[in-house]
């Protein structure tokens, strides 16, 4: 089976659902306006119950289909945008300064509507559809926060599906993987404190910034030389300040930065490197370092069962030579980790590329590939009536 043919009518809808969004992009838990739009088209779809307030601005749509069986899954996508000044110059670019739909999550919501309108117009399965629009994955949790206020005890579902598209896959070519498919992650925010002193006059201060400088190299020796070479982690330090002007040295300097990990193991050894380095380092120099390293999102890892699921469907809309396995996860963190944690399922990436100059997610370039939106839209349809397959 293709691409379906009522969503393929309807797809410079899609697009323009899309481009939309796109244009109003909201950060984590300020998703007011597109919680909006999402609940609004779902009632004008027919769907059987529309639910808002979960997680603040989620959105639950219920759609049952024309069989009376008691079966249930559940499908997810995404809403926010990220803090970032667009730098695409396209017609429909985001009309809020410093804030930008820069992970394809406009294209994620429309995908997942367009499905909830084929759904809700045909019916043609057995069971019940969940159409989940999840609000704050961009760090703050919107999946942990769902699965705490009740998300698959308000909603029984077998499984649990989710999708990502990602650039850096030629477009319409699906990907899958069984175990983990995304990594865990931390933030690291450490604050350093020195003495102050004029620029000329450093012997008479305690410089954090050269403190900063020495950590930054030591901490790269966690990986190199602490980790088993066939495990996985990442620690990057993205952030450091201190000072405002040429010729002080300031009293604090703060940095921030990530670690990534797949192995348990290898988290808490990453964490207890982070302190031990930082702290010692600080203390060598005679200075003070406060140290908080907060794991925010668990690996993503997926069920086979759910797995072999997503794959068939994806085989279904694109063709077999079109749906490839990943050899390697991704270091990149998704909160859909808290629901499979919670919930069998599936987590498949859907790919976007338009060439080698293409801009990847989190980039001011960026552009959500908007021949995707029947595709992913299709994708969803399919997945549903075959799990939920009338009898």
């Amino acid at each position: 089976m293709p691409v379906i043919n009522r969503i393929a009518a309807y797809a410079e809808e899609l697009t323009a659902w899309r481009h939309d969004l796109h244009e109003h992009p909201e950060l984590g838990f300020e998703e007011t306006r597109t919680s909006g739009v999402v609940a609004e088209k779902l009632k004008a779809f027919g769907v059987d119950e529309v639910v808002t307030g979960i997680a603040k601005t989620g959105v639950v749509g219920v759609i049952r289909g024309q069989g009376q069986g008691g079966r249930a899954i559940g499908l997810r996508a995404d809403m926010d945008a990220l803090p970032i000044e667009e730098a695409t110059g396209l017609p429909y670019a985001s009309k809020t300064p410093g804030r930008m739909h820069a992970c394809g999550h406009d294209g994620h919501t429309t995908m997942l509507l367009g499905a909830a309108r084929y759904l809700a117009e045909t019916r043609n399965f057995d069971g019940t559809v969940y159409v989940i629009f999840q609000p704050a994955e961009e760090g703050l949790g919107g999946g942990r926060v769902m699965v705490e206020e009740g998300l698959f005890e308000r909603y029984p579902m077998e499984r649990v599906f989710g999708m990502h598209n990602w650039p850096g896959l030629p477009e319409g070519v699906f990907a899958w993987r069984n175990g983990p498919v995304m990594a865990a992650a931390a933030q690291i925010d450490i604050t350093l404190t020195g003495r102050g002193a004029h620029g000329a006059q450093p012997h008479l201060g305690n410089d954090p910034v050269v403190i900063a400088s020495h950590i930054v190299t030591a901490l790269q020796s966690i990986v190199a030389r602490s980790i088993d070479p066939v495990e996985a982690g990442v620690l990057t330090i993205g952030h450091i300040h201190g000072g405002d002007t040429y010729n002080v040295i300031p009293e604090i300097v703060r940095m921030k930065g990530t670690a990534r990990w797949f192995h348990p193991k290898v988290g808490d050894q990453l964490e207890a490197g982070v302190l031990r380095i930082t702290q010692s380092v600080a203390e060598a120099f005679g200075a003070k370092a406060v140290v908080q390293f907060r794991r925010t999102y668990p690996a993503t890892v997926n069920d086979a069962e759910a797995t072999a699921l997503a794959r068939r469907a994806a085989e279904g809309v694109a063709g077999q030579g079109q749906v490839r396995h990943m050899d390697q996860p991704t270091m990149g963190s998704e909160d859909f980790s808290f629901m499979l944690n919670a919930k069998s399922g599936s987590y498949i990436m859907l790919g976007g590329g338009r060439g080698p100059q293409e801009a990847m997610v989190h980039h001011p370039a960026y552009d959500f590939n908007d021949a995707l939106l029947p595709i992913g839209a299709s994708y969803w349809a399919t997945l549903a009536e075959q799990v939920l397959a009338r009898a």
